[in-house]
This record gives structure tokens, sequence and C-alpha cells, in this order.
């Protein structure tokens, strides 16, 4: 297709999503959406509640034709019922470009959506034109009260555009498209689906609030670039649980403004880890605090537990997180803080990020690193109040060399419970 097409489709897509002003939803019950969640991976839900299937709404389910126009038009029309709905997209394949589907919405409930079946996106990069900064693939936004619940797949087809992907060398280049984003949602459940290649990040939440994700298969090869499997910003009380995350970076990444954020009894690996920043990136950023992560297992990952900001002069604060109870096998870089990270592309002196109240526990495993906890600080603003309790950590890379397994540690003040393996910094 023509980039001029292209781009007459975008626009029109854009207009399509014009909605009007809404009543808005109830008060949110989690507990009651957590049971609508379960109940409409399998349809199982009330008279009251009007379906919208993709299907009478033209799409195909053939994975050839593109059903981005349908698609939006069955979204439009579940979120503007005056009513209880549930959009659905049933067992079959379907192929869809970029799509937003933006409230407010006039559901009294939250909008239910049904995923059952597998969607592939374009995979041709210029549908998704300016990049990600300008589109990202499945777009949520403005939207209060949300389930997105079963068993289907979101196919990025990423494979076919990761040779574009030039982050690595270029520090402004352009992000490659979420699959699925969510910007200004707030109460909001995930439930049971699969996302497979993504071309970016699997799932993106920013400036959001109040989300419960679990029962998540997240997938894609070890080697394939920036492609998290959930990444936050400026987002608030977020739940992760019960979730298997393969991917070629962080498993689940929280960068400025996250605030209150759990993630417990994930599978991460391969990966980068669960990884707090990069901060110290753009100017003016938000704090980071209220972090746990926990009873989570990590496999043959880059990095287990990873703390990093940039050497540059914009000052924030990343304080009172928890990392305990996690078990970590062939892990390169089990333990670290590193606020030297990208120091080449700045000529900053230090890191102006404060790091404070960070608590290891229970910490255990094997790693491949004789290094295996590493506390890199600021110069101009030494790590604060860094507890390490019951740190059990075995070397079990190969024999090549007979430095002693260690800890290095720079500009921190750390206090140690109960047994180090490897022997504390002193």
């Amino acid at each position: 297709m023509a980039f001029a097409a292209i781009s007459r489709m975008s626009v029109i897509l854009l207009l399509c999503l014009v909605l009007r002003g809404c009543e808005g939803a109830g008060p949110f019950n989690a507990a009651e959406a957590l049971a609508k969640a379960r109940d409409a991976a399998i349809g199982k839900v009330g008279p009251d509640v009007k379906v919208f299937n993709v299907l009478e709404y033209g799409a195909k389910a053939d994975g050839k034709t593109d059903s981005s126009m349908n698609f939006i038009r069955t979204f439009k029309a579940a979120c503007n019922f005056h009513g209880n709905a549930m959009m659905v997209i049933p067992d079959g394949n379907f192929l869809i470009g970029p799509v937003i589907f933006a409230g407010p919405c006039f559901n009294p409930s939250p909008l239910i959506i049904q995923a059952n079946g597998m969607v592939k996106a374009q995979a041709d990069i210029s549908y998704f034109g300016g990049g990600a900064d300008g589109t990202d693939w499945i777009n949520f936004q403005g939207i209060d009260g949300l389930i997105l619940s079963g068993h289907g797949t979101f196919h990025g087809q990423g494979a076919e555009v990761w040779k574009y992907n030039n982050c690595a060398k270029k520090s402004n280049c352009v992000r490659m498209p979420a699959t699925l984003k969510f910007i200004r949602v707030t109460n909001a459940i995930i439930r049971g689906i699969k996302s497979l290649d993504p071309k970016g990040f699997h799932i993106m939440i920013s400036i959001s609030q109040n989300f419960r994700i679990f029962n998540l298969n997240l997938q894609a090869p070890g080697d394939s670039p920036n492609t998290d499997g959930i990444h936050m910003s400026k987002s608030n009380l977020v739940k992760i649980s019960k979730s298997v995350i393969a991917t070629g970076d962080d498993c689940v990444s929280m960068i400025q403004g996250s605030t209150n954020i759990s993630v417990k009894k994930v599978i991460c690996g391969p990966g980068h880890g669960f990884s707090i920043g990069s901060l110290g990136h753009y100017e003016a950023e938000a704090d980071v605090s209220g972090i746990i992560v926990k009873n989570c297992s990590l496999t043959d990952t880059d990095n287990g537990v990873r703390i990093k900001t940039y050497k540059t002069a914009s000052p924030s604060k990343a304080s009172g997180i928890v990392f305990r109870d996690l078990i970590m096998t062939r892990v390169r870089n089990p333990v670290i803080i590193d606020q030297e990270y990208g120091n080449k592309r700045s000529s900053q002196k230090a890191s102006k990020v404060s790091i404070s109240n960070v608590h290891y526990i229970n910490i255990r495993g094997t790693t491949t690193s004789k290094v295996a906890v590493e506390l890199l600080c600021s110069s101009s603003n030494p790590c604060q109040g860094i507890y390490m309790n019951n740190v059990n950590l075995q070397y079990a890379g190969p024999p090549k060399d007979n430095l002693p397994f260690s800890s290095n540690c720079t500009n921190a003040k750390i206090a140690y419970l109960g047994f180090q393996s490897p022997p504390p910094c002193r």
C-alpha cells in the first residue's frame, strides 16, 4: 500500500474514534470485576450484558482482510451503549493495523472485551506512521472501567521489523510500536491473554491507575530488541501476578512516576529481569516509590533485579523498594544498582537520582557472574538505606578464572542481616 493511502487510512481511523461525552461508570469494585473477568473469558455474562461481536460489524476471520475499521466500529458501539456491554473477538484469525479505542464510555459497569481469537498486526512498519511515538498498535485511552479477558493471542509480527530497531546505537531512536498501550485508563483488569512477538513493548501503561494484571503469557525471542514485557510510567497502583514473561528486554520495567506497584508470582526468562528505570532520562521526572517484587523466579536472564539511572542533571528519587523471596537460575547479574547507565551518552559527572530504602530479602539461586551483587551508586547522591537480608547466591558459571566470588559496592550505605553469599562489601 502506498504511503499516501496509509496516511489517509490513519486519518480516517482517528476521525472514527471521536466519541461523545458520557455518563461514566459507577464505583469500581475490584473483587466483582475480577469475577467478571474470569466469567467473560468463557462468555459467561448475565442477560443484562449486550454483546457486540466484531463479526457482526464486518470483521473477517480469514487472517488476510484488514478488519481495523470493523474493530473500531464494534468498540465504538459497545462504548457508546447506555448499559452493560461486552465486545467479543471470537475464535478465528484477524488482521488489523493500528487502532485507537478511546473513551469516555457510557457503560455503567466496566466495559468487557472478550478476546479469544488470534489478532495479528500488519507486518509492514509503514502502517505505523511516525513510529510508536505517534502510533502504537492497539491503543486504549481515556477509559474508566475496562476488562480485557480471554484466551486469545495478540501477535505483533515483530520479527518483520526488529532489524530496523537502532536504539542500542542511538539514544534518540524512534520506539517501535507497543502491542497494547493503555494511557489515561483507570480501573482495569487484563487477564488470560497472550502476546507474541511484539514490534516493541508487549504492554505499555502510562498516566493510569488501578490495574490488575494476571495470568498473562508474554513471549518473544531472547534477542528481540526492546520488547519489554510490561512497561510502566506515571502510573499508580498496578498489580501484576501469576504470569509468564519470556522476552528480549525487561520482563517488567518501571520508569518515572511508577508508584505502588506489586509484581508477584511472575516467571521471567529469558529477558533482562525486573528493572526500575532507566531514571533520570527526562527533565523534571516524577519519583518512583512503593515497589515490591515478590515470589518470582528468573531463569537465564541478563539481570535479576536492577535499578538503573542515567548520569544526567535531572533530579528525582527512587525509594521504598522491596525485592523479596526470589529464585534465580543462571542469572548473569542477580542484584545490580547501576547509576552510570548509558554513561557514554552524557558528560554529567554523576547521577542526580537519589536511591534509598531498598530491601533485598531472601534472594537465592545461581549466577554465571563472579560479581553477583554490584551496587554502583552516585558519587553526588550515595545510595542510602540499602538492606541485604539473607542473600544466598552460588556461582554456576564456567571455571575460567581464579577470581573470587564477590560483591562490588561504590557510594552505597548497606546494612547486612542473615546469611550472605557472595560475601558482603567491606
